[in-house]
């Protein structure tokens, strides 16, 4: 079940009710700022990580991404919890140079928001853990490299030893253990008109397209040759958290309904 912060704020601040999950108080209220809810919250946050990941390591984290981009800080509470937990749940590090995942700031219908968005590398990590996949890797193919691919299963790409120009192709591919495979072919000007259709947070300043260019693009082949591979409800489920703004918590965050993103915003 969710937990709509915004609506527990308010009736905690009118001494109605504090915010609970199994038994245990967090104490939020309305003076608190962004950094001492991240620290109130760290019971749920333990709750969700995985081993590999400390509560203190993933607070120091989400400490630093307010830090280091200010306007996370004016974002709504609700939206920049959720998509906390939402790299929590999914054991992903937001805003380190990993690039696992990105917490953006994000103007939604006049409203500064934080989307959460999956990464490159949070991806292949995502689909490594699939089960399925032997293999799994994008790469940028630049002008002076040798590249073929068509209608036929078939791709070669044998990079230039020096000089290889600028970016003109980026293609992801797979392989599962049981021999398939399949590829995604997207060139440089698809690419970047399908980031301007389909990223809702692309013009934001704060957008990894912006700082991280050949990742996000990487990503993106990877995502679409992924629409061929056997993959695990856990891992579908998992992609319909990217790029999205949720507004209350949950010990499931996929069950909490992503919000409706004005892509004009």
């Amino acid at each position: 079940m969710g937990i709509d912060i915004k609506e527990e704020l308010a009736l905690q601040a009118k001494g109605e009710k504090s915010l609970q999950e199994d038994g245990k108080t967090i104490k939020l209220d309305t003076s608190m700022t962004i950094p001492d809810m991240v620290k109130a919250m760290m019971p749920e946050i333990k709750k969700a990580l995985p081993a590999v990941i400390t509560p203190e390591r993933f607070t120091r984290i989400a400490l630093s991404a307010l830090n280091n981009t200010p306007a996370l800080q004016k974002c709504t509470p609700m939206s920049f919890l959720a998509a906390l937990m939402n790299a929590a749940q999914l054991g992903l590090e937001p805003n380190t140079p990993l690039g696992q995942a990105y917490l953006i700031p994000y103007k939604n219908k006049g409203i500064l928001e934080c989307q959460f968005q999956i990464g490159y590398k949070g991806l292949i990590d995502l689909a490594y853990r699939n089960g399925q996949m032997q293999t799994i890797q994008a790469q940028s193919v630049c002008e002076n490299d040798h590249f073929e691919y068509g209608l036929d299963p078939k791709l070669i790409h044998r990079p230039a030893f020096s000089d290889r120009g600028e970016p003109v192709y980026f293609y992801g591919i797979f392989k599962t253990v049981n021999g398939g495979f399949g590829f995604s072919v997207m060139s440089k000007s698809d690419m970047d008109q399908y980031a301007r259709n389909y990223s809702k947070a692309f013009d934001s300043g704060y957008s990894p397209w912006k700082s991280n260019y050949e990742d996000m693009a990487k990503k993106t082949v990877i995502k679409q040759a992924l629409k061929y591979a056997p993959i695990k409800t856990d891992f579908q489920r998992a992609l319909s958290s990217d790029e999205s703004i949720k507004k209350s918590l949950s010990d499931d965050m996929f069950s909490v309904q992503n919000e409706v993103i004005d892509m004009a915003a």
